[in-house]
């Protein structure tokens, strides 16, 4: 089992920067690929970003190619999601999830979830 908690997410105004965290627990070698979708309000949930095991590789949807960034430590065990140039569109809950399969944009390729962090960009 692995466990994720998420942490970072707030209210901002648009044009403003927010860093997203996300901590993993117990088994981390079955979160090889660890990922940040988010949810929007009356929409369905959607993938935002993904990182390899090793960092080597990144993966961005379009609507935050050049805005957003996807790290990790893993001597921390942790991956962040760094937020620029935010925008009322950004507005939604994130969660992070883990995995072994790349690129994994899809949900069901996902075996563990956070419980989400709550962004909202205010403009």
């Amino acid at each position: 089992q692995v466990q994720l908690v998420e942490s970072g997410g707030g209210l901002v105004q648009a044009g403003g920067s927010l860093r997203l965290s996300c901590t993993a627990s117990g088994r981390t070698s079955s979160a090889r690929t660890m990922t940040w979708f988010r949810q929007r309000p009356g929409k369905e949930r959607e993938f935002v970003a993904a990182i390899n095991w090793s960092a080597t590789l990144t993966n961005y949807a379009d609507s935050v190619k050049g805005r957003f960034t996807i790290s990790k430590d893993n001597a921390k065990n942790t991956v962040y999601l760094q937020m620029n140039s935010l925008n009322p569109e950004d507005t939604a809950i994130y969660y992070c999830a883990g995995g072994i399969v790349w690129p994994g944009i899809r949900q069901e390729s996902y075996n563990y979830w956070g419980q989400g962090t709550q962004v909202t960009v205010s403009s």
